[in-house]
């Protein structure tokens, strides 16, 4: 098991959770901390050491406060943070629903694994941490189902027509702007059928509530 774990999250209840699984893990060496400069600032120190931390568990999201900080986010620390010790382990610990986003953890900032702060949370990040340990990475199946869903059914052409309805175009301007872009078709009977098809996939009953469902799981 991990023996150096590092814990940055800002809500004290959410602290006592993630230490608490920690504990029953029997990890003997953990830090936690509310500020992500902190956390970087921890993590430099460590390595430098000699005696560098095994494993990350971050939150996404930071209340700002009186104390200004050069890193804002969770993405910004573990980017960071990778750059330092790029084989440290992550754990995104987090509220966050969007599948786009979290997908993007993965792609693009490296984690290792997920965990949605739930009820049964403190089950899931003890099974994540052991699996993480044990060489896997830990994506939720719910992400993944969703992530299928978007890759297969939705290309540049999709994601186009949405982001130009999103911002209030008409058809007739959507046309126009997609002719401008030459992105084919630009026809107005050719968007009205595309968006009828992808209001269908997603099971929304107007556009409207199709924008609201792109916007929720990160695809706009």
């Amino acid at each position: 098991m991990f023996k150096k774990v590092l814990i940055v999250e800002d809500q004290e209840v959410m602290n006592r959770g993630v230490l608490n699984t920690i504990k029953e893990l029997n990890i003997p060496d953990f830090d936690y901390v509310t500020y992500c400069d902190e956390a970087l600032s921890r993590i430099r120190t460590a390595l430098e050491r000699k005696n560098p931390y095994d494993l990350l568990i971050a939150d996404l999201s930071f209340e700002k406060d009186h104390i200004p900080q050069k890193l804002r986010s969770g993405q910004e620390l573990i980017l960071e943070a990778k750059k330092v010790q790029p084989a440290l382990k992550v754990v995104v610990f987090s509220v966050e629903k969007k599948a786009k986003t979290i997908d993007d953890l993965y792609k693009i900032y490296q984690i290792d694994g997920f965990v949605s702060k739930a009820r049964r949370d403190g089950q899931d990040l003890k099974s994540t941490i052991r699996k993480i340990f044990n060489g896997e990475t830990v994506i939720p199946q719910e992400i993944l189902n969703t992530m299928r869903h978007i890759s297969s059914e939705f290309d540049a052409y999709d994601i186009k027509l949405l982001e130009l309805l999103a911002k209030g175009y008409k058809q007739s301007e959507i046309s126009t702007s997609l002719k401008q872009q030459r992105m084919m078709p630009y026809g107005i009977r050719s968007i009205e059928r595309r968006l009828n098809e992808l209001r269908d996939s997603l099971g929304a009953k107007n556009n409207i509530e199709m924008i609201v469902i792109c916007k929720d799981i990160g695809l706009i």
